[in-house]
């Protein structure tokens, strides 16, 4: 919540200066408070906020799937999103078949690898995804990219959604029911480490994180190009044992209604050596957000301001 607290203090100092005509205001949609892309949203936030010029401000949100459609409505100027959701809904495939696609997102950058987390109670014995069978198992919310994400790995080990107990929850939320022993397991994708995990896992009797790996996530990979094979390294959690997984994109995308210069200054101010420092130093994903990065794994057109600035930075011809 001190993310939270503190873009709020910036809005209201920011809102001082200058006149409101002068200044442009710009929302990044995130996820749930207990995830990555909330805390990382904040430091975008803090980084690219120019006093008099541009307010932006990170706000809590169903994830994914809840910014797209918000940035689609207007509701938001921007957003996190996954790769693969992002794709979809700018192409009108994958969960957006048949369904009006949003051809005007955009992209701004390209993030950090996006980890999926199968997270289970130290010692429960269960060993692998197929062992999910008939258990309690936390999905996340309807509008997040973990859920699209759960069910498209169940169903690479044969599990349907009907197979298993499921609950549609935050990842804070399924572990207080984890450490209450009223949940099996859940599901989460996104940067490591992500807090709720981190703190269940210092709690009790700990937890373990099962593997994506083999036959199963080689399928994922042929039919999903957008998976990428990850590790999620020992002891990013504390006591949890290194395991391979599967990881996505995290990506900021907006509308090809947003200003061109708006956009053009916060790519910029993103990439400057302060918020770069300011980003390596704040959380562990902080680090991946660079330029390098940044036009990595995109499939979806860049938005005209961060293009112009990425041209004259030598990373796009």
């Amino acid at each position: 919540m001190k993310l939270k607290s503190l873009a709020v203090t910036v809005l209201t100092s920011f809102a001082l200066v200058g006149t409101a005509s002068a200044q442009q205001f710009f929302r990044i949609g995130t996820g749930g408070t207990a995830g990555t892309y909330y805390p990382v949203g904040g430091m975008i936030a803090n980084a690219v906020s120019q006093p008099g010029k541009i307010v932006a401000t990170a706000q809590a949100s169903n994830g994914s799937l809840g910014n797209v459609n918000s940035i689609a409505g207007g509701s938001m100027e921007s957003g996190f999103s996954q790769s693969d959701v992002a794709t979809w809904a700018q192409t009108g495939t994958g969960i957006f078949e048949g369904k009006p696609k949003v051809a005007g997102l955009r992209m701004i950058a390209n993030l950090y690898p996006e980890s999926i987390h199968v997270v289970v109670k130290k010692g429960s014995g269960i060993k692998s995804i197929a062992d999910l069978k008939g258990k309690r198992v936390a999905l996340d919310e309807p509008g997040s990219g973990t859920l699209i994400n759960a069910r498209l790995v169940l169903a690479a080990y044969g599990i349907k959604e009907a197979d298993i107990k499921p609950e549609y929850i935050k990842p804070n939320q399924a572990g207080d029911k984890m450490k209450d022993g009223a949940l099996d397991a859940f599901f989460f994708t996104g940067g490591a480490p992500a807090g709720a995990i981190a703190e269940l896992a210092t709690a009790g009797a700990g937890i373990e994180l099962l593997p994506i790996d083999g036959a199963q996530a080689d399928g994922l990979r042929k039919s999903s190009s957008f998976f990428a094979v990850d590790t999620i390294a020992a002891d990013t959690y504390k006591g949890v044992a290194g395991v391979k997984t599967l990881a996505v994109g995290a990506q900021w995308v907006t509308s090809d209604k947003a200003d061109m210069n708006t956009v053009y200054e916060i790519t910029k101010a993103l990439y400057s050596d302060a918020a770069q420092k300011t980003l390596a130093a704040g959380h562990a994903k902080g680090k991946f957000i660079t330029l390098k990065n940044a036009v990595q794994g995109v499939g979806i057109p860049f938005h005209p301001g961060a293009e112009k600035f990425y041209k004259e930075a030598g990373v796009l011809k």
